[in-house]
């Protein structure tokens, strides 16, 4: 498991002292890495979610798929029906830990082009999702 690794900078206040754990989100839909795209891509549209938190065979958390990643695989002249979304994510993070502050990680998913981080326990278990669209409403 890779957390995400933040340096602090300069934000107001609040946000600099806020935690991840006080701005994530529930973690929603947690499903399997032997789960095909077609089947996630069903589980994303009932549950009207644009990602899923992805886990392995002892439930913790490989990675955060979204609905642009997935569509694109699907879209691919490689695809067929039986890929995995263990074929599909990259693996092993990025992660945020819930003691980060919410000035760090958003700088750090803004340095890499993140929309959305899983945010993990010291055991690699979801406990939510930081969406960095939120996070500008909530931090000013």
């Amino acid at each position: 498991m890779t957390l995400l690794q933040t340096h602090p900078r300069s934000a107001d206040a609040d946000s600099v002292h806020r935690t991840v754990a006080d701005a994530m989100d529930a973690a929603g839909p947690q499903v399997w890495d032997d789960m095909t795209v077609e089947v996630a891509l069903s589980v994303m549209a009932a549950a009207r979610t644009g990602h899923l938190v992805v886990c392995d065979d002892d439930g913790q958390c490989t990675a955060l798929i979204t609905l642009a990643r997935l569509t694109d695989v699907r879209n691919g002249s490689a695809y067929t029906d039986r890929v995995r979304l263990r074929d599909v994510d990259d693996g092993d993070g990025p992660f945020a830990s819930p003691t980060a502050t919410v000035a760090e990680t958003e700088a750090a998913m803004v340095d890499r082009r993140l929309g959305a981080l899983p945010v993990v326990d010291e055991h690699g278990n979801a406990l939510g999702v930081l969406a960095r669209s939120c996070l500008s409403g909530r931090s000013s």
